[in-house]
């Protein structure tokens, strides 16, 4: 597990009103993940059954951040906070001890 995946998916265990959707590039190669209480999951490639395999690794750049409402409703987001960077978040992050 990468630290920022670990991080992240603290931070919905913390706040699981809330998804996290990310706009990540590793290797070249866009890719969106969504993590939501705790587990990540690529909405643009395969995720192993493994919670312990990481979606992305600790090189993936991450692009964005977007805050949205759970229920997740791919057809109409209910956003709290879009387009943070990872610098942003991290500071966040570190504030609330993860």
């Amino acid at each position: 597990m990468t630290t920022k995946e670990k991080r992240l998916e603290q931070y919905t265990l913390k706040y699981p009103q809330e998804v996290l959707l990310l706009d990540i590039e590793e290797n070249g190669e866009a890719d969106q993940i969504v993590i939501f209480k705790g587990f990540s999951s690529s909405l643009m490639r395969s995720t192993a059954y493994d919670p312990d395999v990481p979606v992305f690794s600790e090189q993936a750049t991450i692009k964005s951040i977007d805050r949205a409402q759970s229920p997740y409703s791919p057809d109409n987001p209910q956003y709290i906070e879009q387009g943070i960077s990872w610098e942003t978040m991290e500071q966040r992050l570190t504030k609330l001890g993860l």
